[in-house]
Parts: structure tokens; sequence; C-alpha cells
């Protein structure tokens, strides 16, 4: 998504589908809400603590993905608000890295529970249980299908804006998509993609908890249950893990290891006449990266000449170029 400014200069960064986003994960809430409402109700009603455990299991999942709309709702509202420095493409990557923390808890509570069951084993309604199990796995594909990330890429067109100070500096807005350069891992959403975590974390353990009782309920080994619910926690917690590392990486604006964009711009850039001598580049929402080039140069070049050779590069939403004539560069 880009949206122009009244002044011409924009710093919404925005990803491409945010409101698509946005309303399938209101949509995916509003499923698991009635779906927990009915086990709640349901459990209280027939006496089923199983039913009733399971809705609220339900309900620390919607809770967690509440975080991410609210995500998208305040960073849409708030895309134009000038004391966002670089817009509110980054708040997506807040909100999933709270999503990974409220996941890592419900592994370890799901790990505390299944171990202290274990250690204490109790009677299991097999045919309930199930019948449980496989309505949340179905529910869960449900909810996974509406949160897959079918993220394409579009083409925008913006221009840029200058203005001269003792030395030359640039800045530049442009989405120019090109399909010859390389795909960036930062064009995903971690908003979308900690919500979709969440629902697929549900789903295996649904699954592994219909096998364990599918299990149990042949051969009688009751155990199984809560040695599932260890492993799915396990699992879980990895999974958590990997989204803690990545949102909490661009939040610190860190370029991982295999990220070609500083390469990219080094070779559009530096030539025999033209270096590089100060580069910087990170995330501001998803898609979208800017980059400060510091430029020494031999002959005396406006600073539209690079940010034309950076053009091309369809990541760059927001460019900064700072030249400095040096006759010995």
């Amino acid at each position: 998504m880009s949206i122009s400014s009244d002044t011409g200069h924009s710093h919404v960064f925005l990803g491409s589908d945010h409101q698509r986003n946005e309303r399938r994960i209101w949509l995916v809430i509003a499923l698991t809400a009635v779906m927990m409402v009915i086990e709640i109700g349901a459990g209280t009603v027939y006496g089923s603590m199983a039913l009733v455990a399971d809705g609220w299991h339900m309900s620390t999942h919607a809770s967690a993905m509440l975080i991410s709309a609210l995500a998208y709702l305040y960073a849409r509202r708030h895309a134009h608000n000038t004391r966002f420095t670089f817009g509110t493409g980054k708040l997506g990557d807040l909100a999933g890295f709270a999503s990974a923390i409220v996941l890592a808890l419900i592994a370890l509570i799901m790990g505390w529970e299944s171990t202290l069951r274990l250690l204490d084993p109790v009677a299991i309604n097999f045919r309930e249980a199930i019948a449980i199990a496989v309505v949340g796995f179905i529910v869960n594909l449900v909810s996974a299908w509406l949160l897959r990330d079918d993220h394409s890429h579009h083409h925008h067109g913006h221009s840029g804006h200058g203005h001269s100070h003792d030395h030359a500096h640039d800045h530049d807005h442009h989405h120019e998509h090109d399909g010859d350069h390389h795909h960036h891992d930062g064009g995903r959403d971690n908003n979308l993609r900690s919500a979709y975590v969440h629902v697929i974390a549900d789903a295996m353990t649904s699954v592994l908890a219909i096998v364990a009782l599918l299990l149990g309920s042949r051969f009688g080994w009751t155990f199984l249950d809560p040695v599932m619910g260890i492993v799915g926690g396990l699992v879980i917690l990895q999974w958590a893990w990997g989204l803690l590392r990545i949102s909490g990486a661009v939040l610190l604006d860190f370029i991982p290891p295999g990220e070609d964009l500083p390469d990219e711009i080094r070779e559009a850039i530096e030539t025999g006449e033209d270096r590089i001598t100060d580069l910087h580049v990170w995330q501001v929402g998803p898609g979208h990266h800017a980059a400060i080039v510091a430029v020494a140069t031999s002959v005396s070049r406006d600073p539209s000449f690079y940010k034309a050779r950076l053009a091309a590069i369809h990541e760059l939403s927001h460019v900064t170029v700072e030249v400095t004539v040096d006759k010995a560069a």
C-alpha cells in the first residue's frame, strides 16, 4: 500500500496487502470467538471439562490475534502522523514480536500442564475428546486458509523531491518494481505471519491430540495425550523463537545474512569515478526499505544522477543520497 501525502512526500510504508490482511484477521478472530463461546457454553451445559478447557485454549489464540488486528488498525489510522519519522510500517513487526512472546507462553503452559497430567493421569472420554479435536482442526484449517500469505508485488510510481545544502543531498521515494531483481524477505508481513503461526500451532496441537487419542482409545495408552502435549509445546516454542528472531531483527534495523540489498546498491552506484563512503539500509515496512547513501566522486554530479541508478531496485522506498566531490575518489 502506498499513499501520497498532500505535500507529495509520503512516509507511508504499509504492506501492499495491509487492508486485506487486516480484514482477514478480524474474520478469523470472529470465527475463533464463535467457536470458543460454543465450546465453553456446551461444556458448561453438558459438564464437559474437555470442552471448556479447549474453549479457553482457543481464547488465548484469539487474544494473541487481536494484537495483530489492532496493530493493523493503528498503523492504518496513523499512517500520516508525522510524529512517526518513517511511518507506521514497522508496527506490524512490533505486534509480531509481542505475539511471539504470547505464543512462547502458551507453549510453556502447554508443557507444564501436560507434565502435570503425565504425573497424575486422569480418565479420558475418548469419543468426546476426539470430536472436539476434529472440530477444532477444521476451524484451524479454515483460519489458516484465510491467513495464507499470497502476497504479490505491485507496481507503484512516485516522484521524488530534492533539496540542496552545503553539500548535495537528495531524498527520493520510489517503488519501481523490476521482475529481474532478487526477491527480499523484507516483503514478508511479520504481523500476518504471527497470526498464521498461532493458527498453525493450534492446528498442530489438534493433530497431535487426535493421534494420541486414537491410539489411546485403541490400545489404552492414556500417557500419549500428555506426551503429545509436551512435544507440541516444544515445537511451538521453536516457532515462537523463530518469529522473535525475525521480527526482532527488523525492529533493531538488523540486515540478516544473505540479504543482498546493500550489495545491489553498491553495484548500482560504485564505478571507477564513484565510491560509497557510508551506507545505511533498513526496513521501514513490509516490502519497503530506506537507505542513506553517501557517495564520494571525482566528477561533480547531482544526487538525482545516483538516484536514477537506484530506481530499478524495487524495495527501496525512501532514499537519501549525499554527494561529496573528492578529486582523489
